[in-house]
């Protein structure tokens, strides 16, 4: 069906693409390419043509070829923790997660509904497909990373694979349309999230359209923030790249940020970890945790001999924290796994013992921790703006997501 006719185009498009270097010229001149035009120079007895500069420009060019490719390698390679908490996270809660995923967002339909007859959309990190023949007038084809999710679109008959958002599978200017709903809050880089947003301008054709969704920091239900766990400084190690949110200019130059997180669970540790130290971690405890002790006339933090100066710390603290809490970007979102489905999965079992997933008897479920990074106002449209052959030309707030339309750029027929 459609995925053989994709595995013949990218078989036709990498002959084709090697001829089409051959034939354009170089200069106006030549039909060669320049690798080839150093071949004929090195074959040739007439080696002295080569001068000492033109053999530095040749190994510089090489160098920078070499950490080209390295860096393409290190934004492909993922990250332990999406590895952990979001691809390990999603193949356990697939079958739940598919159960409660049906509805669909009326303006991501009104994109899809609007495109052209015959068009070849790409979905990107469809999950269990939900979007996938939503116009039934046009040609979808799905991938994912996680592959129960993929399954359970193919048990539906839909065209889908398993494929990294950051690599997709298809040659360039495949698809007429490529979405991206809820999938680059998943990522952990910066580094990472414009290689995935480059990707689907590269796989659409010239003029075509790209609709990206992400979570908001911005979340209208902002009670919601208190159920998600800030993220703890220990992970830390597991970022890697320029592009992590522990290499910012905010976080590196905030002492605060260094300090151990707490998780929400252990409110009864807090105390006693605030008769150690000065300082409470990275978060902060509750709002209604902190009225109540107010009203009861306790301190968040122990007073000392030198009351006045601990209580300008204090003071000190509490703004620190709070400019904290308001920028904060990095969370664990709960997925609550009833004990029931969690028995039909069978992947709760492994991911309890090995630390993955605790239970809650409160709630009768398994809870699994999935990374995200919540995109604040603008941050998603300055990344996609560092895309050179695409343009914005929408953006809007729709259920606590940033989204945004891209149009890639219509080649120049001069």
């Amino acid at each position: 069906m459609i995925l053989d006719v994709l595995r013949t185009l990218r078989t036709s498009s990498s002959s084709s693409s090697t001829r089409a270097r051959i034939v354009l010229p170089s200069c106006g001149f030549y039909s060669v390419s320049t690798s080839k035009m150093r071949d004929i120079k090195v074959k040739s007895d007439s080696r002295e043509l080569l001068t000492s500069s033109d053999e530095e420009e040749e190994a510089a060019a090489q160098i920078r070829e070499k950490e080209i490719s390295s860096s393409s390698l290190s934004v492909k390679s993922t990250p332990e923790i999406e590895k952990k908490y979001v691809h390990r996270v999603y193949d356990a809660i697939a079958p739940h997660f598919s159960s409660t995923r049906f509805a669909k967002w009326p303006k991501v339909a009104a994109f899809l509904e609007s495109l052209p007859c015959g068009s070849v959309i790409l979905d990107a990190g469809c999950g269990n497909g939900k979007y996938l023949g939503l116009n039934p007038s046009c040609f979808f084809i799905g991938c994912d990373i996680s592959h129960p999710l993929i399954k359970i679109c193919s048990d539906k008959g839909q065209e889908v694979l398993v494929a990294d958002a950051v690599n997709l599978p298809y040659r360039e200017e495949f698809g007429d349309a490529a979405i991206s709903i809820a999938v680059l809050h998943h990522l952990s880089t910066e580094s990472r999230r414009k290689k995935a947003i480059e990707e689907l301008v590269r796989v659409v054709k010239p003029g075509g359209f790209v609709l990206i969704t992400v979570w908001a920091a911005e979340q209208e239900d902002t009670s919601l923030l208190t159920k998600w766990t800030p993220l703890s400084a220990k992970y830390v190690e597991e970022w890697v790249g320029p592009g992590s949110p522990m290499n910012s200019p905010r976080v590196r130059n905030n002492p605060f940020f260094s300090l151990e997180s707490i998780p929400e669970t252990e409110v009864s540790t807090k105390e006693q970890k605030a008769e150690n130290s000065p300082f409470i971690g990275l978060e902060s405890i509750p709002e209604s945790e902190e009225g109540t002790r107010e009203q009861k006339g306790e301190s968040i933090i122990p007073e000392t001999k030198a009351s006045i100066v601990e209580q300008k710390d204090e003071n000190c603290v509490e703004e620190s924290l709070e400019a904290l809490k308001k920028s904060q970007q990095e969370y664990f979102v709960p997925w609550h796994l009833p004990y029931h489905r969690a028995e039909v999965s069978g992947a709760s079992a492994p991911a309890l013992a090995s630390g993955l997933a605790k239970k809650d008897d409160r709630k009768g479920a398994v809870v699994y921790n999935r990374y995200y990074h919540v995109f604040s106002e603008g941050e998603l449209e300055r990344l996609a703006s560092g895309v050179g052959n695409a343009m914005i030309v929408d953006r809007f707030y729709d259920k606590s997501n940033w989204c945004i339309v891209l149009q890639k750029a219509v080649l120049n027929q001069d």
